[in-house]
């Protein structure tokens, strides 16, 4: 049987996070609720130095002494605990949707069932756990923290599932016990964690977690909410932009859900680069590079034609990679010319 990818195709995200708020208070005092208070920004200015490359012309040195008195004026965002404050408290809540790999838009009746039985194949084959393990370790690991985890010295991270509005399970983390480089721990909490993620992708049932971390970082310290991209800006505007929500500091969804998915490291590379987040080409944009180029076959779109129109299966890593792919969701149709 021959027929082509759909011209629309699309999938929703099923792995979906909140924006992550910011908290200050006291390490020994985290159990008590009134110990937190919300994180505002604030605006800085800095009066900085000439430290970018010069082009050959400007390396004369009466040049660059006229530059040099020329200041840097800049006023940027800033985000601290208060003195009088030595941890951080980062929340948000993860909703995990079952339907992985069922299109919320398809336009080919055939396409669509030989997808649907092909993910059901995988289901029944190897199921959710590899992936719900790994959304479980970034969990516990404190990865969707970025920036706050480096130089912490205590993180904890506590996930709970919500029922009904309130706790019906809960478990605590020492962040800074796994790696970030692999998902080997063997863990009798990560399981579980893992476990009701596979639930919920599997559509058993409802899931909801509530995530909280607490990173002990020093009174004072400069603490890094998301950074707004401002595309277009004028003279006199600031150089750097925090990100809040109602003058609460705070880390976009979106790059929760990329810290949450960062699980691939099935490509090659992967033991020297670690995991990266999935994407149909492994796109890392800070590195610049595009890890599963279409040229080695190793892409979402040739892997997933592969298996769905040439019915030649991909090795069980690649599998676990496209279904991730398709838990991220996205819009993936092969547009008509």
């Amino acid at each position: 049987m021959t027929f082509k990818t759909a011209s629309v195709l699309a999938f929703e995200r099923k792995i979906d996070p909140s924006d992550a708020l910011f908290f200050c208070g006291e390490w020994d005092k985290r159990d008590e609720s009134a110990n937190w208070k919300p994180i505002s920004i604030r605006e800085k200015s800095v009066r900085g130095t000439i430290s970018n490359r010069l082009k050959a012309k400007e390396q004369d040195p009466a040049k660059l002494d006229a530059k040099i008195e020329s200041p840097n004026l800049q006023t940027v965002d800033v985000t601290t605990l208060p003195a009088n404050s030595d941890t951080l408290k980062v929340s948000f809540t993860v909703r995990v949707l079952a339907g992985a790999g069922n299109p919320s838009a398809c336009n080919n009746e055939e396409y669509r069932q030989k997808l649907l039985s092909t993910v059901q194949d995988y289901k029944e084959s190897q199921g959710f756990m590899e992936l719900a393990n790994r959304y479980a370790c970034n969990l516990a690991s404190g990865r969707f923290l970025w920036r706050n985890r480096i130089g912490a010295e205590y993180v904890e991270v506590r996930v709970s599932r919500l029922k009904e509005g309130d706790s019906a399970q809960a478990w605590t983390f020492n962040a800074l016990d796994f790696q970030l480089r692999n998902f080997d721990a063997e863990n009798a909490d990560i399981k579980a964690v893992a476990g009701v993620i596979k639930e919920g992708l599997a559509g058993e049932q409802h899931v909801l977690l509530q995530v909280t971390a607490f990173v002990r970082m020093g009174g004072g310290q400069e603490v890094f909410p998301s950074q707004e991209l401002i595309l277009e800006r004028g003279r006199g505007d600031k150089s750097k932009t925090l990100y809040d929500v109602d003058n609460v500091a705070a880390i976009h969804s979106q790059k929760i859900g990329n810290a949450l998915r960062t699980i691939d490291d099935w490509y090659e590379g992967a033991s020297e680069f670690g995991p990266i987040a999935v994407e149909p080409y492994g796109s890392v944009t800070t590195q610049g590079k595009a890890f599963r180029q279409p040229k080695d076959k190793m892409d979402f779109y040739s892997l997933l034609d592969n298996w769905i129109l040439k019915d030649k299966t991909p090795p069980v890593e690649q599998q676990h990679f496209v279904i991730a792919t398709l838990i991220r969701g996205g819009v993936f149709g092969d547009a008509e010319k």
